[in-house]
């Protein structure tokens, strides 16, 4: 009866576990809410009679709110995760909230405000600053449960830590539902709102603290699987994620180019679509009633077990007092030369593939070469992403939320196909990561050159490929540095990396996208600005277009820089 007990209640762990990770698949998949200014830019640009530069200075302060990431990797160390998380999710609450207030015009002081802020010098109005826990929450939310049950499978060196087996595809699976959170909450606003901005904002406000409520008491850090049963379970069940992914991604985009066709059709696609987003708690709660049939007591087991006796003995009962002496000598002395070992190591500067601490890795020229190349990947796409709305008007269009959904989409299937992709080339030929990062800095360039040309169809050529390559980045780099660097300090890493989000969208939206528009655009009668036609952004793509070719280049010198350690990973693998 007590091994029926302990099963049940391996099972409960098991499941537990498991409903965890469901709970970090629902908080990436709300916290990419960052993406979606674009749906409201238009009307936050009307509303207060803003320029180019000054609507692009609030897209640049909605993103340092990512620069707050280093605080959340500091403190994942010292505070527990649902304090993290509250935190996150009052801020998101706060700030969408108040800008929420500004576009339905429920409070004109805010109004005033922020119009007046525009007037004295074009800075951007306080309640601009994204909030959302979108980094802050995230990853302090999953960074442990991540580590220490999927991520520590195999190791490849000596510290218990820098375990690296399986990476690509999970970080595909966390990062490639963030790709999919902007679609969720452009399409569900579609579909129930019509594209209403201001209730827009209210889901952006109110969606994510509800969800960050329930991860405060279902995310926990978790023990690794240990047996060979356990990881050919885990793998099935990640291969089932990424097959509901992929359903849900398909199934967004599908309604993306069907459209609403009807109130009762728009409120079945919302119905369905949140159905598909809580399958996955299909997986605990099989994994419960799995562990239920197997505990269930057999007659003919219980039996076994009163009769069972030990079949051997104690082997050290029965040595000679002398001999279990001289083990126990040379025990302690292989010991205490593996400790000797290990504190020269300990002495001596790490190399790539060891734990490095933060200072060893800002010393670093590989992490700098990662930093930049990351830079000219993300912070290019931030741009496009921020100024999706204008680009569309641009060009004619009247409604660009296809555009952002399309982008947000593309985004997710770079994220888990190149985190796939990545990993198998790892395992069978040794293929340095960052040789994918160098493919998608091409592909990117290529997608820049055709929004530049403008031939048509070119903005939903360029979201596919922009987000597709954004992605990319993204799945990439955070396996990448971690195999790189070691796992000790991934999250203050990863946040250092994420600094590249406020400083791309400042140094190509902000400055770049928005001084050239301005250049271009004409003055209306209310103060604000207006350009139409292919040359608004034209140089600004083809300075983006040679950005990328820069990463590129970037990216190739650290892949040769890394060659050594890949062939050492795909050895142990």
């Amino acid at each position: 009866m007590t091994q029926t007990s302990s099963e049940r209640q391996s099972a409960g762990a098991t499941a537990f576990k498991w409903l965890g990770f469901v709970t970090a698949v629902w908080v990436q998949a709300i916290s990419g809410n960052n993406y979606t200014f674009s749906n409201y830019s238009d009307s936050i640009k009307t509303l207060m009679n803003l320029t180019q530069v000054q609507l692009n200075n609030l897209s640049v302060a909605k993103d340092v709110g990512k620069a707050f990431g280093l605080l959340a990797g500091f403190a994942s160390d010292a505070f527990p995760t649902w304090l993290l998380l509250l935190i996150g999710s009052l801020e998101g609450l706060i700030g969408y909230g108040t800008q929420w207030l500004v576009v339905s015009q429920k409070d004109p002081t805010l109004n005033l405000v922020a119009t007046g802020s525009r007037i004295s010098e074009p800075v951007p109005n306080p309640v601009q600053l994204d909030p959302a826990p979108s980094d802050a929450g995230k990853l302090v939310a999953n960074a442990a449960d991540v580590r220490s049950s999927l991520y520590g499978r195999e190791q490849h060196n000596m510290d218990e830590h820098s375990c690296f087996s399986d990476m690509g595809p999970v970080s595909g699976i966390l990062k490639g539902y963030i790709g999919l959170s902007t679609a969720i909450f452009t399409d569900l606003c579609n579909a129930l709102f019509s594209s209403d901005p201001a209730r827009f904002l209210a889901m952006l406000s109110l969606i994510p603290f509800a969800v960050c409520l329930i991860a405060m008491v279902l995310l926990h850090e978790v023990p690794p699987s240990s047996t060979a049963s356990e990881l050919a379970e885990e793998t099935n069940y990640f291969n089932m994620f990424n097959i509901l992914a992929v359903i849900v991604a398909v199934y967004l985009l599908a309604f993306d180019f069907v459209g609403s066709q009807g109130h009762v059709f728009d409120i079945m696609f919302s119905v369905i679509l949140l159905a598909l987003l809580a399958v996955p708690l299909t997986v605990p709660a099989y994994i419960l009633f799995k562990g239920w049939i197997q505990s269930r007591p057999n007659k003919d087991n219980i039996e076994d077990q009163n009769n069972h006796e030990p079949l051997l003995c104690d082997q050290q009962a029965i040595l000679p007092e002398s001999e279990g002496q001289q083990d126990v000598a040379v025990v302690e002395a292989a010991t205490s030369e593996e400790l000797a070992m290990s504190a020269e190591i300990k002495k001596s500067k790490p190399v790539l593939g060891e734990e490095h601490t933060i200072f060893q890795i800002l010393k670093t020229i590989d992490f700098w070469i990662l930093f930049m190349s990351f830079l000219c990947g993300v912070g290019t796409g931030m741009m496009v992403m921020n100024n999706m709305g204008q680009m569309g008007s641009a060009l004619g269009y009247t409604d660009v939320s296809i555009f952002v959904s399309l982008l947000s989409i593309m985004g997710f299937f770079g994220r888990i196909i190149s985190g796939t992709v990545s990993e198998y080339f790892i395992k069978k030929t040794g293929t340095p990561r960052p040789v994918f990062n160098a493919a998608s800095q091409i592909l990117i360039a290529v997608g820049y050159v055709v929004m530049a040309l403008a031939i048509p169809g070119c903005l939903y050529i360029g979201s596919t490929i922009v987000g597709f390559c954004y992605g990319v980045r993204l799945a990439i780099t955070v396996p990448a540095a971690s195999e790189l660097f070691g796992l000790k300090y991934y999250g203050l890493v990863y946040n250092i990396l994420i600094l590249n989000l406020p400083l791309g969208s400042f140094l190509f939206s902000g400055l770049l996208a928005g001084l050239l528009y301005d250049a271009e655009a004409a003055s209306t009668s209310s103060g604000g600005n207006e350009c139409y036609g292919a040359h608004c952004y034209r140089t600004c793509f083809f300075v983006m277009a040679a950005a990328c070719l820069l990463g590129c280049a970037l990216d190739v010198v650290l892949s040769m820089r890394t060659r050594e350690l890949y062939r050492k990973i795909s050895a142990s693998k």
